[in-house]
Parts: structure tokens; C-alpha cells; sequence
């Protein structure tokens, strides 16, 4: 039997992850198999307020928030995929290791967010990350996060 492809508009990604503009880095997310993996999109425009900065006249994504797109994609799996256990609570990260950054996103780009759970146990979870732009690998990282009750 053909796998049903899960997908999440914006309104959608709004009730699961607690973050807002100009912190929410995923447009749409249009991929999701419960528990395991997670395809996260962020269309990059050049009204994006950090890319004002970084670089004036040459403006890129910072490679940290690249990461956070892939956290927040990540974030989506687990409140998609544990609904009861993450009602009003927030992912956050725990760890991030083999962090690497291969070419630059710009505006005009297409960030697609590829995330995988490898291991869970109770309230944490372990991901590969990994961004790309028209196939090309821009950014990968390891991480972990933790679900957890506000402001803890």
C-alpha cells in the first residue's frame, strides 16, 4: 500500500510549534511520515529583516538560522507525530553536533528541510538534518531536542 503524504500549510505548522514572524522559518511543510521524517520549505525573500545586515548587498542566510528552519522542521514532527504529549509545550534543543555549511541560500531561494529521526526515547528525540537548494546541499547538521513544559 502507497504511503498518504502528509502536508502542512501554514496555519497548520501555527497550532503545532509556538513560533512566530519573524522567528517562524518554514513556510509549508510538505512531507511528513509520523515518528520517522519530515520535509520542511522556506521560500527566502529579500524582505527577510535579518537579511538587511548579512551581508548589506550581499545578502545570504546565516547559516545559524538555516539550522533553526531545520529545528523548527524537526519541531513539527515530533508536536505532528505526539499530539497529547506536546499539547502547549515547546521542543526545544538539547545538542548539535557535525554542524557543516557547503554554499550560501539567498533570496530567491528554495530551502527545502530535510529531517530524519534516528532515536527517541520518552520526551527526546535525535535528528539528521539536512538543507538543499535545487538538489545542491547548502547546510547538514546532528541535533537533538527535548520536549519540556514553557519556560523551563
Amino acid at each position: 500500500m502507497a504511503e498518504t503524504s502528509i502536508v502542512l500549510d501554514h496555519p497548520e505548522i501555527l497550532e503545532l510549534i509556538p513560533h512566530r514572524h519573524p522567528f517562524l522559518l518554514i513556510d509549508r511543510v510538505d512531507e511528513i511520515v509520523p515518528n520517522e521524517r519530515a520535509r520542511g520549505i522556506k521560500a527566502i525573500t529579500s524582505t527577510e529583516p535579518h537579511l538587511a545586515g548579512h551581508f548589506p548587498g550581499h545578502p545570504i542566510m546565516p547559516g545559524v538560522l538555516i539550522v533553526e528552519a531545520m529545528a523548527q522542521t524537526a519541531g513539527v514532527l515530533i508536536a505532528y507525530s505526539n499530539k497529547d504529549d506536546t499539547q502547549g509545550k515547546h521542543v526545544y534543543f538539547t545538542t548539535l553536533d557535525k554542524v557543516k555549511f557547503r554554499s550560501p541560500a539567498r533570496p530567491g531561494d528554495t530551502l527545502y528541510l530535510d529531517v530524519v529521526n534516528t532515536a527517541s526515547k520518552g520526551m527526546l528525540f535525535k535528528f539528521e538534518g539536512k538543507a538543499s537548494i535545487d538538489g545542491r546541499n547548502v547546510a547538514s547538521a546532528e541535533f537533538s531536542a527535548m520536549i519540556v513544559e514553557p519556560g523551563r
